[in-house]
């Protein structure tokens, strides 16, 4: 089974303003409210392309029965811990030209919650995958990753983590199967700019001497790279198309990859299918199909 864990689940309300001017009365000329997090979407992307798995996290008051009430439409299998106050957060995304996003903080996470989600991690079986996304509340502490990765057996369950390089680098020491950096936050990693394709696999490759197995780059309008455990480098550019909004891209790249490896066992299968669920997001409104990525997947 495939578990997806997102610590601070979100209703991601996202507006179109024309001609934004702070200071006065703008109205929306068109909006839309979707369940949000980076975990949530891998959930809802593996849920679309068929494949098994349970949404785990956090949600609080009125904001967090909608998202629960949404994942449950979307028919995706949750198993959510309900907090007894607060709300679970509401992130505005305004287009105006240029995109602007406010985040929401969410709610505060006790100890004796935190306990909850390590008892659900603590069922996890051989075979088993579990995909630690996006950002720590500041309810908990930032080492939370790891304390969770220390009661998980990473040569027995597949571990893939998708977060920003502070938390990401603290979780090599314990072999996380996938890793998936875009190349903004590998740059930010080396701290300096990355251009040439060769000094990107170097330092995917140096991700992997210290403890990554797989080491997954998504480069937006240039594509995406692999360095596998089998030290292979799979590189492919980004398939055509129209990108309306790329919310959500990195986490339907994710979900590709881990459906193409299981349907094969293939790194190759794998990489396609990633770039495909990943492009396919890109080029819609919102999290993609399973049409759409199949039909993006015949351009990869």
């Amino acid at each position: 089974m495939i578990y997806t864990v997102t610590f601070n689940p979100s209703l991601d309300y996202s507006i179109q303003v024309d001609q934004f001017q702070t200071g006065q009365l703008n109205r929306t000329t068109a909006e839309s409210i979707q369940v949000g997090g980076k975990g949530i979407n891998v959930s809802v992307v593996l849920t679309r392309m068929g494949v098994p798995n349970i949404a785990l996290g956090f949600i609080a008051g009125f904001t967090g029965e909608y998202i629960q009430n949404g994942m449950n439409e979307l028919g995706c299998n949750t198993d959510f811990i309900h907090l007894p106050s607060g709300f679970s957060r509401i992130n505005v995304k305004m287009t105006s030209g240029i995109e602007t996003e406010i985040n929401g903080k969410g709610p505060i996470i006790q100890e004796e919650e935190f306990k909850q989600l390590m008892i659900r991690i603590a069922k996890l079986k051989a075979g088993d995958t579990l995909v630690l996304a996006g950002s720590i509340p500041t309810s908990l502490p930032q080492d939370i990753y790891e304390q969770i990765l220390e009661k998980v057996d990473t040569t027995k369950i597949r571990v893939v983590v998708d977060a920003t390089s502070f938390l990401l680098r603290r979780t090599l020491a314990y072999r996380p199967y996938l890793i998936k950096p875009n190349l903004q936050e590998l740059s930010e990693l080396f701290a300096r700019p990355l251009c040439e394709f060769d000094d990107i696999v170097c330092c995917a490759r140096h991700l992997q001497e210290e403890g990554a197995r797989n080491v997954l780059v998504s480069m937006g309008a240039q594509g995406a790279l692999l360095v596998t455990e089998e030290d292979h480098v799979l590189a492919a550019p980004a398939p055509a198309g129209d990108v309306v909004d790329t919310i959500g891209a990195g986490d339907s790249m994710v979900a590709g990859f881990i459906a193409g490896y299981m349907e094969r066992n293939s790194y190759v299968d794998a990489f396609r299918k990633g770039i495909a669920a990943g492009s396919a997001t890109a080029f819609t409104s919102g999290l993609a199909t399973a049409a759409q990525i199949n039909d993006v997947g015949r351009r990869v």
